[in-house]
């Protein structure tokens, strides 16, 4: 079947599709279809265009119950941001009676777990604190979730790493705490060169071991972690004293 090609020329585009000629006459003899192919009218369907649906995982704590702390408040808001953005919400972790200073907490690591297993896309949040206990907490979170593809999001902070802001947030956040691992390495450092200067031994006291009394348990017979216990020392310093003693 032939295709007047020129109204619109070899390659051009017919209702929005990229389609060639070729492609379009190679597509319409494998249907089998006799029909003519009118130029400037609906001809072939159109490309479904719609994304995945986003698949949403709620996270919520409370450090007590007793005072009037609900997390519901977070959970309602959270669930309105979802559905005002078409997410499906999957998942919903929230710790009760638990303290933002405990980095391990039941919900957050299933939270953690769920999300190695890929079972959501986004993690959202009602604040920066009641998820992560530090910027360095936050930055392992955040750096975990983006190695498995999953975007986070922040309610009161605004922070959402689909965009192109939130994705310069967690960038700073990033510098941030690169540069205080930095300071930190070099105050041990100077602190380490000062000791040194003032004739201070660094490391482990050095203990003396009485290697004669060592030799003399191991000739009765007894075991390595007996004549440790007895003498008030490591198995392995004791291990280590004989070798050297037999070395001599």
């Amino acid at each position: 079947m032939a295709l007047d090609e020129s109204r619109c020329g070899p390659g051009s585009a017919v209702q929005g599709h990229t389609e060639t000629w070729a492609e379009i006459e190679e597509e319409i003899d494998m249907t089998g279809h006799d029909e003519e192919v009118i130029v400037g009218k609906a001809t072939l369907p159109e490309r479904n265009s719609s994304h995945s649906l986003v698949r949403a995982a709620i996270y919520a704590r409370v450090s007590t119950a007793n005072n009037g702390q609900d997390p519901s408040m977070q959970t309602r808001e959270i669930r309105e941001y979802c559905e005002r953005r078409g997410w499906q919400l999957v998942g919903e972790y929230v710790d009760l009676r638990i303290s933002g200073a405990k980095e391990k907490r039941p919900e957050l690591d299933r939270l953690m777990t769920d999300a190695h297993r890929r079972r959501f896309d986004a993690v959202v949040v009602w604040k920066f604190d009641r998820f992560a206990r530090s910027v360095s907490h936050l930055l392992r979170a955040l750096e975990t979730f983006k190695a498995l593809g999953i975007e986070f999001v922040s309610l009161s902070e605004q922070v959402d790493t689909t965009t192109p802001t939130g994705k310069m947030v967690f960038t700073v956040l990033g510098a941030v705490a690169e540069l205080e691992r930095s300071l930190i390495v070099e105050r041990v450092r100077a602190g380490l060169r000062n000791a040194k200067s003032k004739g201070r031994r660094l490391g482990r006291p050095r203990v003396d071991v009485d290697v004669a009394r060592i030799g003399s348990l191991r000739s009765q017979g007894r075991s390595w972690a007996a004549i440790a216990v007895e003498m008030g020392i490591g198995e392995g310093t004791a291990r280590r004293a004989a070798a050297r003693q037999t070395l001599r």
